[in-house]
């Protein structure tokens, strides 16, 4: 069973390795080397990041449906890849005299293939048939491939070329044939999913009557936004308030590499503390990370690499505890509504679109909000105004450490919702 959970957990790699210059690169290549405003860069995201995060719960429960005609979801994973590849190279390869309608039209090719393929593959993973601690090993196994993906693509423009912009054209290409090595290995090597149950006949209020899946979205909305202003302006945090703009790419290697080598150690605190309790460990000291960011001066290289290491251990235990909190939940069949009565469970494609669309939205908040924001207390790409840089400093560090304390407080107070028996 390990060797085909390790194949299930290949194509994170891939997945991740496009995550990356999606929602890190794309805003400062398209406001620096293509020459757009941040103003209209954020706009163009929240738009597209809204409408891709509206239609997810739509795949998700149309997914369901198809898998359960069909018996698994290899077929809509392997129809979804092509667009991701064909997306990502035009995102990031903009031709001369690009502009705004390229962006929109390429981040939306992008986000089809993105959308349908993690929805898909995340619910396939819930759907293995295995026990409780198990299902932390099914998402730590993605997970751990996701975060690799990610220093490799953190680190790779830099390798490739001496300036940004190349080095993530190249990096498209690169991308193209490392995911269909990785489709192969997943699409021929993972583990069978159990039987779909049949969903409701109102999936969607199925899916808005569980009261504590709801509850679970709210701590990973809040949370979430948290994480994503930090993900959506750290280039610009590095490049101008630490002034170190050369160490951009070693700087998000420790991160993710950090969260990788931390996996295994949540996994295990989860196993003897439980999930909840490991996850809100993470919060706390994501918390702890983002206020002393805010202290920082130019030139922190150290103190800011071990923040790097610090918070992207915790970005460990949040990407792999949540989804098997969900999973467990999945596991049950009947949940619980509101007035504490069952009710018909969705499909897990159904929960993993809503999932997504929670997870995307807090991107297209972070970028939509953030980016208009600084804007307007008159931050430029490169400023070297002190008021300016103090903005930026601030809405990178101490907004998320807000955001990140409510969540840790909403999380602990339903902790007995979260962990039943599975």
């Amino acid at each position: 069973m390990q060797r085909a959970l390790l194949a299930y957990g290949v194509l994170g790699f891939p997945l991740a390795f496009a995550a990356l210059p999606l929602y890190v690169h794309v805003p400062r290549l398209y406001a620096e080397n293509v020459g757009l405003s941040l103003a209209l860069v954020g706009t163009v995201l929240l738009a597209a990041r809204l409408l891709d995060a509206v239609v997810d719960p739509l795949i998700g429960a149309w997914s369901d449906r198809w898998s359960r005609r069909r018996g698994d979801r290899r077929g809509l994973i392997l129809l979804a890849l092509p667009l991701l590849a064909v997306g990502l190279v035009g995102l990031l390869t903009p031709p001369a005299g690009a502009g705004a309608g390229w962006l929109a039209a390429a981040l939306a090719v992008t986000f089809a293939g993105f959308s349908l393929a993690s929805i898909n593959y995340h619910a396939w993973g819930a759907e293995v048939d295995v026990g409780t601690q198990q299902r932390a090993q099914v998402t730590a196994w993605r997970e751990g491939f996701a975060l690799a993906g990610v220093v490799v693509a953190a680190a790779l423009p830099a390798l490739l070329a001496d300036e940004a912009a190349p080095g993530l054209r190249r990096l498209a290409w690169v991308f193209v044939p490392v995911l269909a090595v990785a489709a192969l290995v997943t699409l021929l090597g993972a583990p069978a999913a159990r039987a779909a149950p049949a969903a409701a006949a109102d999936i969607f209020g199925a899916l808005l009557r569980d009261r504590v899946f709801r509850r679970l979205l709210a701590v990973l909305a809040v949370g979430g936004i948290a994480a994503a202003i930090p993900a959506t302006l750290v280039l610009f945090y590095i490049a101008d308030v630490l002034q170190l703009e050369s160490w951009q790419g070693a700087f998000l290697a420790i991160y993710f590499l950090a969260g990788a080598l931390a996996l295994p150690g949540w996994v295990a605190l989860a196993r003897r503390r439980g999930k909840v309790a490991a996850w809100a460990a993470s919060m706390a000291l994501a918390l702890a990370s983002f206020v002393w960011a805010f202290f920082l001066d130019a030139g922190d290289a150290v103190a800011f690499g071990v923040i790097c290491a610090a918070s992207g251990a915790a970005l460990g235990a949040e990407l792999a505890l949540p989804p098997a909190l969900l999973a467990d939940r999945l596991a049950r069949g009947d949940v619980t509504d509101a007035a504490g009565g069952a009710t018909a469970v969705a499909g897990a494609g159904a929960y993993f679109g809503l999932w997504n669309f929670v997870t995307k939205l807090n991107l297209a908040l972070a970028a939509g909000l953030a980016l208009p924001l600084l804007g307007l207390a008159g931050y430029k790409v490169g400023a070297g105004d002190t008021a300016a840089l103090t903005a930026l400093a601030a809405v990178y560090a101490l907004l998320p450490a807000v955001l990140k304390l409510a969540a840790l407080a909403l999380l602990w107070r339903w902790r007995r919702d979260f962990e039943g028996d599975a």
